[in-house]
């Protein structure tokens, strides 16, 4: 693994998980992008499919095949927060907006905007939701 320098607000193994030209070393997410790759991981994991971490992650797969309307909307917004809440303490939630535009196609989009608390900066990020089977990310 690289060790140059010491990061402010970590450094862990980039996702997907990839190596250097000559194999030997693992690519690495420093800063901020370490913090994004980790909200998308949070947001791709289902609660309990990891064995040892059983809290980790966000249950999204929950609202599969539901309706898309306004409750779905908020209930998706919630389960975003609180599992960013529980899993991310880099990080200060501002706010997670669930845009149904694309509903037709079965894509939700959820936008995260959020603070990293180190350096107070301001970030957001989309994560794809796709709520029918065979959709395609």
């Amino acid at each position: 693994m690289q060790t140059s320098q010491p990061s402010f607000l970590g450094r862990g193994w980039s996702f997907p998980p990839s190596f250097a030209a000559n194999g030997k070393e693992v690519e690495t997410a420093v800063d901020d992008e370490d913090v994004l790759q980790s909200l998308h991981i949070i947001l791709s994991t289902s609660q309990g499919e990891r064995c040892m971490l059983t809290d980790f992650g966000c249950n999204l797969n929950q609202f599969m095949y539901e309706d898309i309307d306004q409750t779905l909307a908020t209930n998706m917004s919630n389960a975003v927060k609180t599992a960013l809440l529980r899993c991310e303490a880099r990080i200060d939630v501002i706010n997670v907006d669930v845009d149904e535009s694309q509903a037709i196609s079965g894509l939700v989009l959820i936008t995260v905007t959020y603070q990293i608390r180190a350096s107070n900066s301001r970030y957001n990020m989309v994560y794809p939701y796709y709520i029918n089977e065979g959709s395609s990310i």
